[in-house]
């Protein structure tokens, strides 16, 4: 809108027109471009003139170097994984509110790349991929205790009800991470992964039924299964005299220390069962077990049952013999010196009145074991199979006695005097030799 009446003092053009772009309205001049008037504030419209959001100096916040480094190191371990787009994007979305989380704001970049990995890990998890920690944490070259760490932190900051898998849920996933196709090793090392899956499967279940899974990490009962399981599929002087470590060289794979703990206790198992093959005429050891993989496998229930039948015959038939040689002995297998200490305690028990039965000698009962022994404590010795705890419990440590100062005047019970002379061969020898002393002395005198 041109104004009237007025002319630039610059050029003398008279085409003066209104800038109402802002909030402060202008008369400005259309040839030169000068600013012929300026209006004031108070003239202005009360809410001044409409901008629109994207005209303004606003700055939109751009993601930072480290979150765009780990997101592509995500993106690198969904390829290595080759997992599904849509579990990619799971774990993308994860990463980005877990970054920007107080609790992992302010860690180290080594926990943020960690935190990438445990993204992925639950990702996997929650969609039905089959993964497990220590591949993660063989990714990342990262300790398998921090990963477990920041996992934790991760899914309780996110609220994440990450579903728990057992070692059958990841053994096929993990048998296909050996290189033993021929592509990779000699013809004579080569196996399908196929048959190497199946052949791990099975003696991981039978490892299951016999209590070596339990409490125990999955990778080393993985990696132990796949090199058994390796050696059995054809049971070649070259493949039996091959170690656990060599094997993982060839099969570029990281080597775990109890895996070797675990081959032991599977061949152990092996063995238990190999022996109730009725046409294997043969010691079965833990040298020549391989061979008998098979049949071990094959008719695996059925060996079970009479591995167990075998068992308690034996418990029972070793019973009536301890039973038997009990009665026999127990009238007359005393010797006097026992009998006279077993006396003396008793008597003593009596007189005292209100002495602990528990607490002096106690006599054996029909089994030959003394009678306040629990016979449950040892249980694990008479059956077949027993959890690792049990078979290799700790032992707990003794309290140690307060050491009091010896004056020499203590009192010394009879029965503990006696206590010294456990058999009659003892009585005799000190009765004869303070006999020679008492001579002795007599000559002397």
């Amino acid at each position: 809108m041109s104004a009237a009446g007025l002319r630039c003092p610059g050029c003398g053009s008279s085409n003066i027109v209104d800038d109402d772009l802002y909030s402060q309205a202008q008369l400005v001049c259309v040839d030169c471009g000068s600013v012929v008037s300026e209006g004031s504030l108070a003239h202005d419209p009360g809410g001044g003139s409409d901008v629109s959001y994207s005209r303004t100096t606003v700055v939109v916040k751009k993601p930072c170097a480290n979150l765009k480094k780990g997101l592509q190191r995500l993106k690198a371990i969904c390829r290595t994984l080759r997992v599904r787009g849509d579990i990619e994007e799971l774990s993308e979305t994860y990463y980005t509110s877990a970054y920007q989380h107080e609790r992992f704001i302010k860690v180290s970049l080594q926990k943020k790349e960690i935190l990438g990995g445990c993204c992925v890990l639950v990702s996997c998890r929650i969609l039905n991929w089959p993964i497990t920690m220590g591949t993660i944490s063989c990714l990342l070259d990262a300790d398998p205790m921090v990963v477990g760490v920041v996992y934790q932190d991760m899914v309780k900051v996110l609220n994440i009800e990450a579903p728990i898998i057992t070692v059958m849920d990841v053994i096929e996933a993990h048998s296909q991470e050996y290189k033993l196709s021929s592509l990779h090793v000699p013809e004579e090392y080569a196996e399908e992964s196929r048959d190497l899956t199946k052949r791990a499967v099975a003696l991981v279940e039978l490892a299951a039924d016999s209590w070596i899974v339990t409490g125990r990490k999955p990778i080393p009962i993985m990696m132990a299964s796949v090199f058994l399981a390796w050696q059995s599929l054809k049971p070649t002087k070259n493949r039996l005299n091959m170690s656990l470590e060599k094997f993982c060289k060839i099969a570029q794979v990281n080597k775990h220390k109890p895996a070797l703990k675990r081959v032991t206790e599977m061949k152990e198992v092996l063995c238990k069962l190999g022996k109730e093959i009725p046409w294997v005429r043969d010691m079965v050891t833990p040298h020549n077990v391989i061979q008998q993989v098979e049949d071990i496998l094959k008719h695996r229930y059925a060996l079970l049952q009479r591995a167990l039948r075998t068992l308690e015959d034996a418990l029972l038939e070793e019973d009536s013999l301890t039973e038997a040689s009990s009665h026999i002995s127990e009238p007359e297998a005393l010797p006097s010196m026992e009998t006279s200490e077993l006396s003396h305690a008793k008597a003593e028990q009596q007189r005292s009145g209100d002495a602990d039965p528990g607490s002096v000698l106690q006599p054996h009962n029909e089994t030959g074991t003394p009678e306040n022994k629990d016979p449950a404590s040892n249980w694990q010795k008479r059956v077949l199979f027993a959890p690792p705890c049990v078979t290799h419990t700790k032992r707990k440590r003794a309290k140690q006695q307060v050491l009091q100062d010896v004056r020499g005047d203590e009192e010394i019970s009879d029965s503990e005097i006696e206590s010294y002379l456990r058999t009659p061969q003892e009585a005799r020898e000190f009765a004869l030799t303070q006999k020679l002393l008492n001579k002795s002395e007599e000559e002397k005198s």
